[in-house]
Order: C-alpha cells, then sequence, then structure tokens
C-alpha cells in the first residue's frame, strides 16, 4: 500500500508513512515513535479528527487565531501527495525565510500554513526524476514561478512542531487560492471551501457510503497495514480487529470518504482529485474506486503468499521426512544415506585399482573424499565436490587396451576401407612396423592433409581398427574457447573439463587413438593465446605426459593417446603447432580410382540405402565415368557419393508410384534367379515401347516352373511377377542428376596466337587454366601491359615479371621487333568470377606474351606451369600431383614442369604417368625451344 509521504521543495529526505490522527494522537505507538524522533512534546500536538472547527482549533493547542480567522497563509508545496484532512504528514523545509516565517506564525499564535499539491510538468516529471534532480527542479521554484506551479485547492494545516528543518503539518479543512499576497516567502490569500449540501438520507449515497465501508473492512481484514492504521485513528489498540473495523461505521460520509483515500496507495493526482472534488456523492463513488482496486492487489498477494508458503510447508514436510527416514533407516541398519552410498561408490572405484592411480592423484581423492564427508548435503560445495571426485575417479587409470602390431592385418584391413591412396598406405603401414619394433606406437603426431571427401576422416578409424585401440573423435573448426580443451576452472558455474577428459571417460582406456578433425580451422587468436596454443601442450610428446586441465587440476599422462588431424590445407595452421606434426598428404583421386571406388562402394551402399535391389538397376560404366567427368571433379568422392543416392532416390520413387515390388512371401516355392536356382523361362519383352522417359527399362516375366513328375499343388504354381529393371547410361543420366556441372576444359583444338594452357591446383583437386594475351593498340610510348581476370596481388607481379621476362628474351631473339615498346597489350586469364592468385603461372605468361609478339601460337597439346625470376630460372612449384591429374583429364600430351619437381612426379603412380610426355627444365630458353621449336 502506497504511503501519504512528502519532501517539500526545499529539501530531499525519506519520507515518513501519514498516520490518522484523532484527538488525542499521543496515545498511538507510531505518533510516540515519531515524537521521539522529531523531539516533539505532548503538549505541542492535539488534534480531533475530523471534528468541527472549533473543537479542532481549541483540542490543537491553546491559540488565539481561529481557523476562520486563517485567510492569509504561507504556502508549502508538498511534491509527491497532497495532504488530506485529519492526517500528519512530517516536511522538510530547507530555506530559512520559510522556516523564520513559520516559527513567527507559532509566536504569534497563528501556527497555521497552506499545503498545496505541486503540479506535474511534462518537461520535469518528479515520477521519473531522482530524488536529488527533484531537489534540484523545486529549487528553482521561486514566487509567481511557484504560484503557478501549485493547485488552487489544498489543505490548512496547523504546524504542529518545528525541530531543526523537520515541520510536522496537520490538516484541518480545505482551502482554495484567490490571489497571492507577497512571494519570498510565498503568502496567499485563501477562502475555506465547505462541502456541497447533501441528503444523508439518500438512497444513492447511502448504497455508495455502505459498500465503502464494506470493501474498506474486506481490504482491512487482509492486510496489516492498513489495520494499523485504523488502530491508530480508533486510538483503541489493545481491542480486537473487528471492535476497530466497527469504528469505521462511525463515520460521517465525508469523513469516510477522506479516510480511505488518504491510506489507499492511489496516486497523486487521484488523491488531489478527490481533495478538490465537493460533491460527496461523487467523492465516494471515487473512493470507492480506489478501495475495490486496493482489495483486487490484496487478493492477488494473498495468492501468492498462500503459493509460497504452501510450497514451502511442502519442502520442509519433505526435508522432515527424509530426516526421518534417516533416522529410521540407522536404527534399523538396513540401508545407509545418499552421502554413505555416494562415498562407498567412489571407495569402490578407486580402491581395486589404487596401485594404478599416481600418487598426487590418489591424495587430492583421498583428501576430496574426506572434505564430502563432512559437508552437508544441502550445500552447494556438495555437488562440486561429487561431480568432481566423479571426474577423478571414472578415468581409466593405468587400464589400457592391447595393440596389434601385425602389418599384413593392418594392411588388408586399409585395403577393405580405401581403394587407391597408396603412397599414404604404405606411410601408415611404416609408422605401424616401427611401433612393432619398438613395442609402443608413439612418435610424431600424424596430420592428414588433402581436399575435402578423400577420406582423412576414415582413414583416422582405420588406423583405429588396424591397432585395435579404441576411437575418439572431436572437431576444433571454429573453436575458439581455450576451456574446450584445457576445461573450465571449478570456480565457476556449469564448469567442465576438457575435451581429453571427456575422451578418457567415454572410450574407458589410457591409449585411445583420437582424431582431430579439421585442425586447419581452429579460431583465431585472442588475448589469452587462444585454443592453438592449448593444442601445443596437448599435441606435444615432450609434454602432453604431464597434461594439466583446468578442471581436474592434477596432471594426466597423455602419451600414450595416438593423435591423428585432419585438414584440408596446412598453411592456416600455425608454425609451432605445424612443427610437432608429421603431415601426410592425401592428393585425391584419379578418374580410373573414383570409378573403382564408385563400382565396388558408392554403388552398393546408395543401393543398399535407398531399399533397392541389385536386379532392379543396372548403371553402365560409360554413366558414371560422365558423371565423375562433367558433375563430379572434385578431388574427393563425397559429392559423387550425393549424386549416387539422388540416382537410387529417383529408381525408388519411381518404382513406389508405379507400385512395382520384388518381395517374396516367406512361405512360397518360389525359383529365384540364383547361382543355385534351376534354369528358368524368360521372355525377353524389351521393345521401344518399354523405354520410359525416365530411362531405358528392361521388362520381363518369370515364371517359376515345378518338376512335371511332381504332383502339381497351390504352391507349386506361382503367378509370375513384373520385374522393372532401370538402366542407367550416359543418354538418360541428365533425367536423374540435371545438366552438366562441368564442360571440357580444352576449349581449343589448336591454341591460337597468344593462348597458352597452364595448370592450376584448386580446392577441387586441379584444373586447366588459359593464359590469354591480346593486341590493343600501336603507338610511340604505348608500350604497357592490362591485366585482368581477378587476380591476386602474387599473380599480377608474375605478369609484370613476365612482361619485363618477354621483352628481355624478344630483345635476344629479334632485336630489331619493337612490338613490346610500342603496343598496349591486354592479359587475361578466363573464368574472372573466380578468385586466382600464386607464383605458378609466370612461365604460361611469358610464352603467351612471345607468342603474341611472334605472332606464332605453340605447339598442340601442351600446358606448363612453373614459377620465373627476372633471369629467367624456373623455380618449383606444388600440387605436381593434381595439375598432372587435370591435364590427363583435357587430353594434354605435352607437359613442362620445373626441374625441381622431378621427385614429385616420380612419385606418382604409374596410371597417373601413363600417356604424357613431361619435360623438366630449370631455364626459360628450354621452354622457348619446346613451345615455339616445333617445326625445327
Amino acid at each position: 500500500m502506497l504511503k501519504l509521504l512528502v519532501s517539500n521543495i526545499y529539501c530531499s529526505h525519506h519520507l515518513t508513512p501519514a498516520i490518522r490522527v484523532r484527538s488525542n494522537p499521543v496515545n498511538s505507538l507510531l505518533f510516540k515513535s515519531l515524537t521521539q524522533l522529531t523531539g516533539c512534546n505532548r503538549s505541542s500536538l492535539g488534534l480531533r479528527a475530523f471534528s468541527s472547527d472549533s473543537d479542532s482549533s481549541a483540542a490543537i493547542a491553546s491559540t488565539k487565531t481561529h481557523l476562520n480567522d486563517c485567510l492569509t497563509v504561507i504556502a508549502l508545496p508538498l511534491l509527491h501527495k497532497p495532504l488530506i484532512p485529519g492526517f500528519y504528514m512530517p516536511i522538510y523545509v530547507k530555506d530559512p525565510k520559510v522556516l523564520a516565517a513559520l516559527e513567527e506564525s507559532r509566536r504569534q499564535k497563528s501556527p497555521y500554513a497552506g499545503a498545496f499539491l505541486l503540479k506535474d510538468d511534462d518537461a520535469e516529471s518528479t515520477d521519473s526524476s531522482s530524488s536529488s534532480e527533484t531537489e534540484n527542479i523545486l529549487e528553482k521554484l521561486k514566487g509567481k514561478e511557484l504560484f503557478n506551479r501549485i493547485h488552487e485547492v489544498g489543505t490548512l494545516a496547523q504546524i504542529s512542531c518545528i525541530q531543526g528543518e523537520q515541520v510536522i503539518l496537520i490538516g484541518h479543512r480545505r482551502l482554495k487560492i484567490t490571489e497571492m499576497v507577497s512571494e519570498d516567502p510565498l503568502t496567499v490569500k485563501v477562502d475555506h471551501v465547505k462541502d456541497e449540501p447533501y441528503d444523508k438520507d439518500n438512497d444513492l449515497i447511502k448504497a455508495t457510503y455502505f459498500e465503502v465501508m464494506t470493501t474498506l473492512r474486506d481490504v482491512l481484514r487482509t492486510t496489516s497495514l492498513w489495520r494499523d492504521q485504523v488502530r491508530t485513528y480508533t486510538q483503541v489498540c489493545s481491542l480486537n480487529i473487528w471492535h476497530c473495523l466497527r469504528h469505521i461505521g462511525d463515520f460521517s460520509y465525508p469523513k469516510l470518504a477522506d479516510f480511505a483515500a488518504g491510506i489507499s496507495g492511489a496516486n497523486k493526482s487521484q488523491i488531489q482529485g478527490i481533495l478538490e472534488q465537493l460533491d460527496i456523492h461523487t467523492r465516494l463513488g471515487w473512493t470507492l474506486v480506489l478501495v475495490k482496486k486496493e482489495l483486487e492487489i490484496n487478493k492477488i498477494q494473498e495468492s501468492i503468499a498462500k503459493a509460497f508458503e504452501e510450497q514451502f510447508k511442502s519442502e520442509r514436510h519433505k526435508m522432515l521426512l527424509k530426516e526421518q527416514l534417516k533416522a529410521i533407516q540407522a536404527k534399523l541398519g538396513v540401508e545407509t544415506d545418499a552421502k554413505t552410498a555416494l562415498y562407498e561408490k567412489f571407495r569402490g572405484r578407486i580402491d581395486p585399482i589404487k596401485d594404478k592411480i599416481p600418487k598426487h592423484v590418489l591424495k587430492a581423492i583421498e583428501e576430496e573424499l574426506t572434505k564430502l564427508k563432512m559437508l552437508e548435503t544441502s550445500s552447494s560445495e556438495y555437488d562440486v565436490t561429487h561431480t568432481y571426485l566423479d571426474w577423478l575417479t571414472v578415468l581409466p587409470w593405468g587400464k589400457s587396451s592391447d595393440e596389434n602390431f601385425d602389418v599384413s592385418r593392418a594392411e588388408k584391413i586399409l585395403d577393405e576401407d580405401h581403394y587407391g591412396l597408396s603412397d599414404v598406405k604404405e606411410r601408415i603401414l611404416e609408422f605401424i612396423a616401427v611401433g612393432r619394433l619398438r613395442g609402443t606406437s608413439q612418435g610424431k603426431i600424424i596430420c592428414l592433409s588433402g581436399p575435402p571427401g578423400v577420406g582423412k576422416t576414415s582413414i583416422g578409424r582405420s588406423i583405429a581398427r588396424a591397432l585395435d585401440r579404441k576411437f575418439f573423435r572431436f572437431s576444433v573448426g571454429g573453436l575458439s574457447d581455450v576451456a574446450e580443451i584445457k576445461g573450465h576452472r571449478r570456480t565457476y558455474i556449469g564448469a567442465m573439463p576438457g575435451k581429453m577428459v571427456q575422451c578418457l571417460k567415454t572410450v574407458g582406456t589410457e591409449n585411445p587413438l583420437v582424431l582431430i578433425d579439421e585442425i586447419d580451422k581452429l579460431g583465431v587468436k585472442c588475448h589469452d593465446g587462444g585454443p592453438a596454443s592449448a593444442m601445443l601442450e596437448l599435441l606435444d610428446p615432450e609434454q602432453n605426459a604431464n597434461f594439466l586441465d583446468h578442471y581436474l587440476d592434477v596432471t594426466i599422462d597423455l602419451s600414450k593417446v595416438l593423435f591423428v588431424c585432419t585438414a584440408n590445407v596446412i598453411d592456416t595452421i600455425p608454425s609451432p603447432l605445424l612443427d610437432r606434426m608429421e603431415v601426410i598428404s592425401l592428393a585425391g583421386y584419379i578418374t580410373d580410382e573414383k570409378m573403382q571406388i564408385a563400382r565396388d562402394y558408392l554403388l552398393k551402399t546408395a543401393r543398399r540405402d535407398c531399399g533397392i535391389k541389385p536386379e532392379q538397376v543396372d548403371v553402365s560404366d560409360a554413366a558414371l565415368l560422365s558423371l565423375i567427368e562433367n558433375y563430379c571433379r572434385e578431388a574427393g568422392v563425397r559429392n559423387l557419393q550425393k549424386h549416387m543416392e539422388k540416382i537410387f532416390r529417383k529408381i525408388a520413387l519411381n518404382l513406389v508410384r508405379k507400385g512395382t515390388s520384388l518381395e517374396v512371401p516367406a512361405n512360397s516355392d518360389v525359383v529365384t534367379d540364383t547361382e543355385d536356382s534351376k534354369p528358368l523361362a524368360k521372355t525377353d519383352l524389351e521393345s521401344p515401347e518399354a523405354t520410359s522417359a525416365e530411362g531405358s527399362t528392361v521388362l520381363t516375366d518369370e515364371l517359376a516352373t515345378g518338376d512335371s513328375t511332381e504332383p502339381k499343388t497351390e504352391q507349386s504354381v506361382v503367378v509370375a511377377e513384373t520385374v522393372e529393371k532401370f538402366v542407367i547410361d550416359e543418354s538418360n543420366l541428365e533425367d536423374y542428376v540435371g545438366k552438366p556441372v562441368f564442360h571440357a576444359e580444352k576449349i581449343y583444338e589448336q591454341t591460337p596466337v597468344g593462348v597458352v594452357m597452364g595448370l592450376a591446383w584448386t580446392s577441387m583437386g586441379g584444373s586447366t587454366l588459359y593464359i590469354e594475351t591480346t593486341f590493343v593498340e600501336e603507338g610511340e610510348g604505348k608500350g604497357g601491359l592490362h591485366i585482368t581476370g581477378q587476380l591476386g596481388a602474387v599473380m599480377k607481379e608474375s605478369a609484370e615479371i613476365a612482361h619485363t621476362v618477354a621483352r628481355r628474351i624478344m630483345h635476344e631473339k629479334e632485336p630489331g621487333n619493337q612490338f613490346f615498346a610500342k603496343s598496349k597489350l591486354h592479359l587475361h586469364v578466363p573464368a574472372g568470377a573466380t578468385p586466382k592468385d600464386g607464383p605458378s603461372a609466370g612461365c604460361t605468361m611469358i610464352t603467351s606474351l612471345l607468342s603474341l609478339a611472334m605472332k606464332k601460337p605453340v605447339r598442340k597439346d601442351l600446358a606448363m606451369t612453373g614459377e620465373v625470376t627476372l633471369t629467367g630460372r624456373i623455380l618449383a612449384i606444388g600440387g605436381v600431383k593434381e595439375k598432372t591429374i587435370a591435364a590427363r583429364r583435357s587430353d594434354v600430351k605435352v607437359i613442362i614442369l620445373p626441374e625441381a619437381n622431378r621427385s614429385d612426379y616420380d612419385e606418382l603412380a604409374e596410371n597417373v604417368k601413363e600417356g604424357l610426355n613431361v619435360h623438366f627444365v630449370d631455364k626459360y630458353d628450354q621452354i622457348f625451344e619446346l613451345a615455339f621449336g616445333y617445326d625445327h
């Protein structure tokens, strides 16, 4: 309930609740407290609430001035609430002139002033302003400005007591300002306002009065604060509350309206409206609205309190029952309590392996167990200790799985899981062989690097299967929180150990194979070093024997864990981290390998996943080749698998739509077309009409016939079922996977003047790249080169170097040729929407410029790659395998590679090098002869 509180314009102090005062307020306990606070004595206060004016003036003090004579008063502004007649209100006055004027009024036996509520101002709303802001606003209001800001209707208030800056006012009757007398202090002339005459026997007024009284009693039954107000008002603190409620019935109509408004929690504008309202029936109606609102608020408050009390009682009852249950169980000895059971569980975990647990870990466990016994189960620290002990005791201390270093078995497993990748398999077998000789497979951390979909993750799983180790994988792509690796501090809410501790708990052994996926995509470095710094300790064989997890706060031995990392590129891996790993590159699969993988694995998997039987689909080699060359050129086979699944989904949809089914009842004697079956009478119904829009379909009727010597039964004759077979070939492949995504990379059968084919590495494995140069204009001083094709900074520098080297070579070969000096040229690399960068196109750019200058095309079926220096030296490049595969895909016969990459080329498989004429060069002059010397 809101209280009638006020602070005037001269101060901003904490406010005290308004107390209804009767003829002898000093008997009130609250009023006694107020008297002690202010230092006022009993004789200085006296008021008969709602009494007649003459009685009131006589009871307040022995004053010489009658209330009717108070026509000129000092105006005191009230900020928060108006003063209702019959109530008192403490205010604080800091203005010395106002205080002096009030003291003078008391000395002259005229202790009265006018209390007027301050009007709201839109620019300076006191409801939203702080007390200090309000004080600053009020201090600016003086004289006429203050006169314009106060309400006309206020209350004639007796100055009951002045103690320092505190002034206690007691309201008597309503006033209305007529004019201003003086500005400092603000003094006004007033008229005494009386209530309008009303008929006490009016049924409407009486009904409203009784409704207010009834509602007020209902509120008083539920609100203790309002009951205190009534007790103080009626001076019957020792009586029962129902006696207090009966005193309300003694109020007159105006008194009841004022009393209810004075103790209600209404805002100041509503109470001011009641103060200004002189019509008794209207005032009672407005008061009824206020007390009804208070009643609704009290009901809501009571329901909330009741719900909370019921919940509290329920929890207290459960707690009591639990304690009683513990006491009963302790007496009977039938069961231990939860804490003891938890202690025994942890003790049962560590006792069998106590000899294998490191001493520092065992010491920490014992300390926490002792701590657990002393803690109460309701304590928050109990849950933290419980969780911590659960993690410490569940880890596989000293438990390892037996490793298998059988190289033959490992080779068989790798061949089963992966086709091709002979160089990668060889390196893994070497790793396993070293482990057999050493008795352990520890050593350098393996990092499998290659494009997406080449089988990096599955190779890690195969290594774990070959070694008989438990396998655990977690991805660090985008990881930016060090706590994911090192764990959280136990002081944090919801703290958890790092991934490695979770891994050991999951696998249950000390020596699993942990695959750290996407290590090249670790989160960016932050102020605390970032996750890459945390990985240094984890992946360093010299440090991870004492790996410290922040949550466990004890070191654990990770030296027995075999780490295998995967990455698409190693350029983004921090150098210190890369230095701790041994990189094995997976360049990807060539077309022949993809064909074999698709035929042996992907087709069978996709068909099985779609619920289609082998005899229902036939995919030709031409269709597979077209699918690989025109739709799935990436280095891996993940996209190829998606396209095959797409094909079989469409076939499944067609089968379901046509109602075709090969399901045969289990109890029938149908003879199927298998190796053990008898020859079936087949009728070839293939015809032009049998070819559907979805593809070529072959319809066959299979009639199962039994032995003629056997008697025919109902089960021996089975109605033939129609088998619809879908044949997928190159002609109808588009019906299943859409238009080709890739087209022939070879644009020219014979490259024209100024055009040379280069070789580039891409994330999809490799691609051919044309360098085109054309003549723009000719003239003195016009020599220059314009470059387009969304080239990176390195490639732009390569073009400038190529232009310079080409001019030097042309000057040496044909001194009189001024082509470069007088010609403006334009060099472009097609596929302008694709960003390109790298230095390996240098020799290709030089050849393109020289071809244009000499007006002579390069030899047919030629492709080249290599970085060129200003002196014409050819430097090594990367991605030899990918570039070689791209050249074969474009039917290139002659390839020029740097001499420094000869060893990389020699390591390639024979099926990759088959049919290629490769030249290794270390100077550009050799390229010049190979490109333009074909007619000699």
